[in-house]
């Protein structure tokens, strides 16, 4: 059942405490920071919303009535468990602003949100970051549902239910073995026959794979699905087909030779990696943080 009108604020039943502890309004009013005309304000209007007479008023003190006994032994009791609300709920926050869960896509996960969290444990040692790295699909999913505070995405779009801030930039390099009839061609492929072409690619809902599709106007199906870009890269270089990752995955390989980059004309290969959170709720805390130095840090 609500709560009847007549139950009022615990502030004047809190004020009613201290007048009946400490004799005095004029003291009472010191102990809550305010004037003794308050403190008799206070005590009058949980007279009138109560109905009794709760203070006897003299020239000698003030003391409680036989009722004012009874509603203050009553009081105290709900006052106590105000306060050990307060406190409770105090300690949640503080546990919340410890914690810190972030959802990221695998390109951010393995490549840029190390050096950022080792930046935020700089700044914030106490904090326990909880870190799940799928597709960039999953990760709204994830912070639409309210299992992260704050996500890292790849893909070219953020849907209308986010707020986002770019916070890196990456490009897309096409990627094939060196025994592959395109690693010796010097001006590359166009967008078109990339298009045409199946690649080793990842899984739908992949940011990577979901921004090459928008910047050449469609894939055809994939020769082989991977969720690993590690396996990606694998099955590249044994010649199975060209695959098209981020150059921050593939340096490596570039430079050891396993792979070999083709340009790709008539594509815009750059992209922005993106923060998201619930549009509507401010980042703050630790999230607010790990946003504010990743931008920093943005190549």
């Amino acid at each position: 059942m609500p709560l009847s009108p007549r139950v009022v604020d615990l502030g004047p039943y809190d004020v009613l405490l201290s007048v009946a502890e400490l004799g005095s309004m004029g003291r009472a009013a010191v102990r809550h920071g305010v004037t003794q005309a308050a403190v008799s304000a206070r005590v009058r209007a949980l007279e009138g919303a109560l109905g009794v007479t709760l203070l006897e008023r003299s020239p000698r003190g003030t003391r409680l009535t036989t009722t004012g006994a009874l509603v203050a032994d009553w009081a105290r009791v709900a006052v106590d468990a105000a306060e050990a609300l307060e406190v409770g709920v105090a300690s949640l926050r503080t546990e919340q602003a410890s914690r810190l869960r972030v959802a990221a896509s695998l390109t951010v996960a393995e490549y840029l949100l190390p050096r950022w969290l080792v930046a935020l444990r700089a700044e914030l040692p106490d904090t326990v970051v909880s870190l799940t790295s799928h597709n960039s699909a999953d990760v709204v999913a994830d912070v639409l549902a309210d299992r992260a505070e704050v996500g890292f995405v790849e893909g070219p779009t953020v849907p209308d239910e986010l707020d986002s801030q770019v916070v890196a930039r990456d490009r897309l390099t096409l990627v094939v073995a060196p025994t592959h009839p395109w690693a010796g061609r010097r001006r590359g492929v166009d967008a078109a026959r990339l298009a045409a072409t199946p690649l080793v690619a990842r899984e739908a809902g992949s940011g990577t794979r979901s921004f090459l599709d928008h910047a050449v106007g469609g894939l055809v199906d994939p020769v082989l699905e991977l969720s690993s870009t590690t396996a990606i890269k694998a099955a590249a270089a044994d010649g199975m087909a060209p695959a098209v990752l981020s150059s921050l995955a593939v340096a490596g390989e570039l430079a050891a030779g396993t792979l070999v980059a083709v340009p790709v004309a008539g594509a815009e290969l750059d992209r922005r990696l993106a923060a998201v959170w619930p549009r509507g709720r401010p980042l703050a805390g630790p999230a607010a943080d790990l946003v504010r130095l990743a931008a920093r840090r943005r190549g």
